[in-house]
C-alpha cells in the first residue's frame, strides 16, 4: 500500500508565509514533499509578481472560492480552492494573525491533521521550538502546535546554552528585547525614534519571557523578567541579556558552552547592518538559521563567591530560527519520530560564526 501524499498547505503570504513558501518550494524534493500549497486571501495587483514567483518555484496556489475569478483576472491560474487545499494537505502552516479564529471555525473539524500556527497565536497549541523542547513534541497527542516568536526563541536559547541545559541553575534572568520597528518587506509601522514597551506583566514583565517559560513547562515559572523597546530600524532585533547562574563557571567553560551548541553562532560584528548582510548574502533563502547570535566583544563575566553573572547582546537571526522550527514541526507532522532525519538540507545552514 503506498505511503500517504506529503503535501504542505501554508496559510497567508506575509512576512512568515513569504518565506517559507519560498524555502519550502525549494527544497520540496530534498525534504520529500509531493506538494507545498500556498493560500492567498486577497487579490491585489502590487502583489501580483510575488505570487506568479512563488508558483515558478514550485508552489501552487489556492484561493477562496469566491475571489477565483477575481485571481483569474489578475492573469493567475490557481490550482486548488481553500476547500480542496485543506482537505488535500496532511500539515497546514497559518501563519496569519487570525490562527486561533481559524482554529475555532475551521481547524477543529479535522482530527487527521497537524496544525501549526505562529508566534502570535498564543493558546494554538504546544509552544514548540526546535531543540528546545522535542521532547514534549514527541509526547504531544494534540495536532495542534505554536512555533514561539524569534525573540522567544532566541532568548530560549541563551538559557539553556548558558545554564548548560541545566535550566534549574537560573536564579535570575534580565532580559531587554530591542526590537526593529518593521520588516523590510513592509510598508507601515515604522517609528521615528525609539519607543519603550509596557511592562504588563506582573512576574514577567511583557509576554517574551513569559513565552519562554511556558516554552520550558517547568512545574514552576522561571525567574526571569523582559523588558521592550522598538528602535527606529529595519534590520534585526537584539536582545540584552543578564544571567544569574548557581553555578561557579570559569569564563572558557563558558566559551566552550557557546561554541559547542549547534544553535548559536558567535560574531565579532557589533552592528545588526552587518550581522543582517551576512545573513543577505550567504544564508539560503537570505536568512541566518541560527536560534541566536552572541556579540562576544560585548559579552560580559562576572565570578562571585557561588554565582555566576553572564551579560551581554545576542542578535536575533528573524525569522530564520523560527522559520527553521516550523520546517521541524511540519516534517513532525509528515515522518513522525523520525522528522530530524530530515532537517539536514536546512541545518547545513546553521552557521559557527557569522
Amino acid at each position: 500500500m503506498p505511503d500517504k501524499e506529503k503535501n504542505l498547505l501554508i496559510i497567508g503570504t506575509g512576512t512568515i508565509g513569504e518565506p517559507l513558501i519560498g524555502l519550502f518550494s525549494r527544497m520540496k524534493k530534498d525534504l520529500g514533499l509531493d506538494e507545498v500549497i500556498f493560500h492567498k486571501r486577497t487579490p491585489l495587483k502590487h502583489e501580483r509578481p510575488k505570487v506568479n514567483s512563488l508558483i515558478e518555484m514550485g508552489a501552487s496556489l489556492a484561493v477562496d472560492e469566491i475571489s477565483m475569478d477575481e485571481f483569474v483576472k489578475l492573469g493567475h491560474k490557481p490550482s486548488y480552492s481553500y476547500d480542496e487545499a485543506l482537505d488535500k494537505a496532511s500539515v497546514v502552516i497559518d501563519c496569519t494573525p487570525s490562527g486561533n479564529i481559524n482554529k475555532n471555525i475551521v481547524y477543529k473539524k479535522f482530527k487527521d491533521k497537524l496544525f501549526i500556527a505562529q508566534g502570535s497565536e498564543k493558546g494554538f497549541g504546544m509552544p514548540y521550538a526546535l531543540g528546545i523542547n522535542d521532547d514534549k513534541l514527541l509526547s504531544n497527542d494534540s495536532n495542534f502546535l505554536q512555533v514561539v516568536s524569534c525573540n522567544t526563541h532566541t532568548m530560549a536559547r541563551l538559557l539553556k546554552c548558558l545554564s548548560n541545559n541545566a535550566v534549574t541553575s537560573i536564579l535570575q534572568g534580565d532580559f531587554v528585547c530591542i526590537r526593529r520597528a518593521n520588516d523590510l518587506s513592509q510598508d507601515s509601522g515604522f517609528i521615528p525614534s525609539i519607543t519603550c514597551g509596557k511592562h504588563g506583566d506582573d512576574r514577567f514583565g511583557t509576554h517574551h519571557a513569559r513565552d519562554v517559560s511556558d516554552l520550558f513547562d517547568y512545574t514552576f515559572p522561571l525567574p526571569i523578567f523582559s523588558s521592550a523597546i522598538k528602535t527606529n530600524t529595519q534590520y534585526m532585533h537584539t536582545i540584552r541579556f543578564s544571567l544569574a547562574l548557581d553555578e561557579t563557571l570559569s569564563s572558557e567553560e563558558i566559551t566552550r558552552r557557546i561554541q559547542q551548541d549547534p544553535y548559536v553562532a558567535t560574531t565579532l560584528k557589533k552592528s545588526t547592518n552587518s550581522v543582517f548582510s551576512y545573513g543577505r548574502d550567504h544564508g539560503f533563502y537570505g536568512r541566518i538559521y541560527n536560534q541566536a547570535v552572541i556579540c562576544t566583544p560585548a559579552l560580559s563575566i562576572n565570578h562571585f563567591s557561588d554565582m555566576t553573572k553572564i551579560s551581554g547582546f545576542a542578535f536575533t537571526p528573524q525569522d530564520g530560527n523560527s522559520l527553521l522550527s516550523s520546517v521541524a514541526a511540519s516534517l513532525y507532522g509528515f515522518y513522525g519520530e523520525d522528522y530530524k532525519g530530515f532537517l539536514s538540507p536546512l541545518t547545513e545552514y546553521i552557521k559557527d560564526e557569522v
